[in-house]
């Protein structure tokens, strides 16, 4: 080990403590790199996989009613590879011990078929068999929270009758690993369930003997998608087809896909900041080691050292410093990517996980800091490379200290000698307590940025589950049906009022421009369920036109006064112009609405409903769930109530839980960050400080001109760090806005008030590390440092 090696260990455990803290903050920036792009590859990778291992269709569509026989002239079509025609029905579930309602599928399995599609996968039992019992498989999402094994039964109601089915099974598909009820978009695993049933025993229960109301298509590896749905499209219009579709409208593919692009987002946005930060705050340390090292750099050169050693000396003193970042980095990432997969495997149901180390994101992501670090730090370093050893060898010309601008506005006099230092001190050397201020700053943003996600969820929470959707219970019909039904549903016990809709699936087409939604209709009176526009005001409905939520007009480029072409893909199958009405203000979904007349009167089916929004008297909802379960022709029924906290337990918990991460990880940067400034400090004017207590300033004193220096920088810092916080949480929101949800820009004063709290106590903690440090100065021995 020759002697500049010698002297970069020397250093390094000189500044231990400011070493860890910069090591902690480039671990916290990896880590957060490492734990989001290595969950997110092994879950691409796991969904890949069970894909292919479990034949996941290509293309989808749901259908009324067709025979059999037309399977063969799908299967003609070039580009098709296969057609598997299968059997669904909707059903409802009643399950002992528990009185909520519960929404179902019944989905036909064929297991005589080796090359079926969306094939299960059993995670405990067998598969159904021919018995004097209906025997089935039950999702694994369903049985858990119900604690629902093989042996177990249940009861159903399908085509208006009940019958007793036989669990012999538990499972899982490729076509459900987010398990979620139709028209909806917040899972409730609790409420809605897929049952498996074998194809011949549906078939029986739903009355489509030799008939099928759902195809899956496989594709040939040169397949024309698109004009193969054209061609599908056309063949199953008679048959009541509601549109053929690839896997990216799928609905399960489609919110993992939203959710995997989410994950990138916040990986990258994070870890950008967090990188950013540790890069700044090393540029800081290293430039300032090298200011106090002038004279050692000069002696260096003066005994023959080169440009390239002396700088060779320094990047491998960044490096070193970056490397103990990295192995803490990497360490941290691997073990929180490894949780926040099992995590997501709560949510989304994969029979496995394939997770592995992920050696590109892992060398992509080292790389990528060790270099920035160097580029941050090379400043630093071609300014002690250029000093000349003359130069240096000379002590850096005293300063004067003058009279502060502070104290020129008349506020002299109120001020003690110590305060006075204080700020001279500060004015004398505007850029270092400026990049100081910045550094503090920045800590005090990532804290904002890491918190304020709750006050979005919350904000969204509210505006559409009590501003907006005020109603208590919503049920849905298995048809639509005519308005008799709504007056029988205020006429249930316990019913305040009832609310009629109309849903109906659509394409929207404007322009170049398409996208695959749904239109509700409901009276332009209505007080239960109500539209808010773009600062949460209710409006009503125009007797004619379309309001458009403001994502989807954004969406298909449209704005109030223009004409969309809407292609209906339902009944009769009609394409009609409509205006843009205007548009509303809604998080969650992407939807048109219409006054519920001029919704049946465009799609010519008379005067008809889908369901009903219903306020329940307080103490009868066990009363009016009872009854509505046993009603034949409702379809499902969800409760308000139930939709917040499932949003909470599923959608909100993983967010929440992914921010906890993040924030813990911002904590860290924040005391990283002020905990090297003061270290830095101390050792900047240790000498300084010494000199006073000889000249006969008390500990008390000397400790003020210290920490007052530390605690002006954190006063300044404080309100720059909220103005960075917020245009930092502004461009984080702005790239997770999705189909699923778009999450409100609302940062609630609490926010603040906890990152200024955090700032605030780390700077009370590294004060109290550094007054000690100050009080354990050897006097003697600083004084004896030479000029």
């Amino acid at each position: 080990m020759n002697t500049l090696d010698r002297k970069v260990f020397r250093e390094l455990w000189l500044i231990r403590g400011q070493v860890l803290a910069i090591a902690i903050v480039i671990a916290a920036g990896l880590s957060t790199v490492i734990m989001s792009y290595s969950t997110l590859e092994s879950l691409q990778q796991t969904r890949e996989r069970y894909y292919q291992e479990y034949g996941f269709a290509d293309l989808f569509s749901s259908l009324k009613r067709a025979p059999l026989t037309l399977v063969q002239r799908i299967t003609q079509i070039p580009g098709i590879a296969d057609a598997e025609p299968r059997v669904l029905a909707p059903v409802r579930i009643n399950l002992k011990n528990y009185h909520d309602p519960i929404q179902g599928q019944l989905v036909s399995i064929d297991k005589h078929n080796p090359d079926a599609m969306n094939k299960v996968y059993i995670r405990e039992g067998r598969m159904p068999v021919k018995s004097q019992q209906i025997e089935v498989l039950i999702s694994e999402a369903f049985a858990q929270p119900h604690q629902l094994h093989p042996g177990d039964t249940l009861q159903i109601i399908v085509n208006g009758r009940k019958q007793q089915l036989h669990i012999v099974g538990i499972a899982l598909s490729p076509e459900f690993i987010y398990q979620i009820a139709p028209g909806t978009i917040i899972p409730d695993f609790s409420r809605y369930g897929i049952i498996w049933m074998e194809r011949e025993a549906l078939e029986t229960a739903y009355d489509m003997q030799g008939a099928f109301n759902d195809l899956s298509i496989k594709l040939t590896l040169d397949a024309d998608d698109k004009l193969i749905i054209e061609k599908l499209d056309d063949l199953l219009k008679p048959y009541g087809g509601l549109g053929v579709y690839d896997r990216n409208l799928q609905v399960s593919h489609h919110f993992l896909s939203e959710e995997f692009k989410q994950l990138d987002e916040m990986g990258s946005t994070f870890s950008f900041i967090f990188l950013g930060v540790s890069i700044f705050l090393l540029n800081m340390v290293v430039g300032r080691i090298i200011a106090s090292q002038r004279e050692i750099i000069a002696s260096l050169k003066a005994f023959g050292f080169s440009n390239m050693a002396i700088a060779f000396h320094y990047s491998k003193l960044i490096i070193l410093i970056v490397c103990i970042g990295i192995v803490l980095g990497v360490s941290a990432g691997l073990i929180l990517g490894n949780n926040l997969a099992h995590l997501y495997m709560e949510y989304y149901r994969f029979p496995y996980l394939d997770y592995q180390l992920q050696v590109k994101v892992i060398l992509y992501s080292t790389s990528t800091t060790l270099v920035a670090a160097l580029l941050g730090t090379w400043f630093s370093i071609r300014k002690a490379v250029q000093l000349q050893p003359a130069e240096a060898m000379r002590p850096e010309v005293p300063q004067r200290y003058n009279v502060t601008f502070i104290e020129r506005l008349g506020i002299k006099k109120y001020l003690a000698q110590p305060s006075r230092m204080v700020l001279r001190h500060f004015e004398r050397h505007p850029v270092k307590a400026l990049l100081s201020v910045f550094g503090t700053a920045f800590a005090c943003g990532i804290m904002i940025v890491g918190t304020f996600f709750i006050d979005a969820m919350d904000y969204m929470v509210n505006t559409e589950f009590n501003l907006s959707q005020r109603e208590d219970l919503t049920v849905t019909l298995i048809n639509p049906t005519s308005y008799r039904a709504l007056y029988e549903l205020n006429n249930i016990p316990g019913v305040l009022r009832a609310e009629a809709y109309r849903t109906a699936s659509v394409k929207m087409h404007a322009g170049s421009h398409s996208h695959r939604t749904a239109i509700q209709g409901f009276s332009s009176n209505n007080v239960l369920h109500r539209l808010l526009d773009t600062q949460n005001t209710a409006i009503s409905i125009p007797d004619t036109g379309i309001l458009l939520t403001e994502f989807l007009a954004q969406k298909l480029g449209v704005k109030i006064g223009d004409s969309i072409s809407v292609e209906f893909l339902e009944g009769k199958r009609l394409t009609r112009q409509v205006h843009v009405a205007g548009v509303i203000n809604q998080y969650i979904g992407l939807s048109g609405y219409m006054n519920i007349d001029a919704l049946n009167d465009l799609m010519q089916e008379g005067r008809v409903i889908s369901g009903a929004y219903l306020a329940i008297e307080e103490g009868a909802e066990y009363t009016a769930q009872s009854i509505l379960k046993n009603l034949p022709q409702i379809a499902g029924v969800e409760e308000q109530k139930s939709m917040v906290e499932s949003f909470y337990a599923t959608v909100g918990d993983f967010m929440l839980t992914y921010i906890a991460f993040v924030s813990g990880l911002s904590i860290a940067i924040a005391f990283g960050v002020i905990y090297n400034n003061a270290r830095i400090t101390l050792a900047e004017r240790s000498r300084e400080l010494a000199s006073l207590r000889v000249l006969g300033f008390t500990q008390a004193e000397v400790a003020y001109i210290l920490l007052g220096e530390l605690g002006l920088i954190t006063f300044l810092s404080i309100p720059l760090g909220m103005l960075i916080g917020y245009w930092l949480s502004y461009g984080f929101i702005i790239g997770l806005q999705q189909d699923l949800f778009r999450i409100p820009f609302i940062i609630e004063p609490p926010t603040y008030a906890y990152a200024i709290l955090v700032v605030i106590c780390s700077a009370l903690i590294s004060g109290l590390i550094v007054r000690r440090k100050l009080n354990q100065l050897d006097l003697v021995s600083v004084l004896k440092i030479k000029e």
